[in-house]
């Protein structure tokens, strides 16, 4: 039986670019790391401070709005963290050091599009000790007002199941259903970006948000159009880039999952919550070392489709 081994960068790659809600220049460096290091983030030229690191897990995170931002003790390390983070799960990287000299890791085009090009340009390395999953045993699930979030088994892998509802004529109901693969992550998700509304921006800015924000990095729409002169990128490119920040936020559970993650109305918040719920209930998962995940016989591979109903948390 084919074990699955764990991977890592083969060398470092560097990315430059700004904050989305800062609007500093950052650059960011990946780096490759030994066996079982997991993912981890340092921060370098903090102020009075010697550079700080932290494991990129569930409970480094400190605040879940408009963005997933990690910390320790001190206080904030670093922000938006989501999309390189998607980038790395979403390849099968299951080491590697994260270096940023800023408190934001850049947007680039919006989108984890950037941080997958650096990576495939080095590749991957495998390393000798197997891969560790974290099997799903139960469903989770948690409510938050209108969203609903559920995790249960899957021994195939790792699937997302979303939907979203806006009430704007160019997003309104929007669902998505994909088992996340590097190939599916590159072809389907990598290049959704994130996307505001032009009617919010004054308020993100006077609460000191979306300072670096752009139409070279952001999808924005207006009442009634797409700012954006290329339109854009897929048809349900909303909903794939909240599938993108979904991967990127249970990347914090500390291993590839074994489970279906379904997602109605959810974002940073959601994702952190179902994650904590999970992870809190021993007799929900497990560890499971060097197991491959399960074929389906005569199963083609599923890449993306317009997922089911959800039944009544949709209405």
């Amino acid at each position: 039986m084919k074990v699955a081994k764990q991977t890592t960068l083969r060398d470092h790659t560097v990315l430059c670019g700004v904050g989305i809600h800062s609007g500093l220049p950052v650059t960011l460096t990946l780096h490759p790391a030994d066996a079982d290091t997991g993912l981890r983030f340092i921060r370098t030229h903090v102020d009075g401070w010697q550079d700080r690191e932290i494991p990129a897990d569930m409970s480094a995170v400190t605040a879940t709005e408009f963005a997933t931002v990690l910390g320790d003790a001190s206080g904030p390390l670093v922000s938006t963290a989501e999309h390189v983070l998607a980038a790395l799960s979403g390849l099968g990287i299951d080491n590697a050091v994260v270096e940023i000299d800023g408190p934001e890791a850049p947007i680039m085009d919006g989108s984890a599009a950037p941080f997958v090009a650096a990576i495939d340009a080095v590749g991957l390395e495998t390393l000798d000790q197997p891969r560790r999953h974290i099997r799903v045993l139960k469903p989770v699930r948690v409510v938050r007002g209108d969203a609903f979030g559920e995790i249960r088994p899957n021994p195939r892998g790792f699937r997302v199941e979303a939907a979203i509802e806006f009430e704007h004529p160019l997003i309104g109901r929007q669902a998505l259903a994909i088992d996340v693969k590097p190939e599916t992550f590159r072809r389907d998700l990598a290049r959704a970006r994130t996307f505001g509304f032009m009617r919010d921006v004054a308020s993100l800015w006077n609460a000191g948000y979306a300072l670096g924000a752009s139409l070279e990095n952001t999808l924005v729409v207006s009442d009634n159009r797409i700012l954006n002169p290329e339109g854009t990128r897929f048809p349900d490119e909303f909903v794939r880039h909240k599938v993108l920040d979904a991967v990127g936020d249970l990347a914090l559970a500390g291993g590839p999952l074994l489970g279906t993650y379904r997602s109605v109305r959810g974002g940073h918040k959601l994702n952190h919550a179902l994650l904590c719920a999970l992870m809190s209930d021993a007799s929900a998962w497990t560890w499971v070392e060097g197991e491959m995940p399960r074929p389906v016989p005569g199963h083609a591979e599923m890449a993306s489709r317009v997922a089911p109903a959800f039944g009544p948390e949709m209405s």
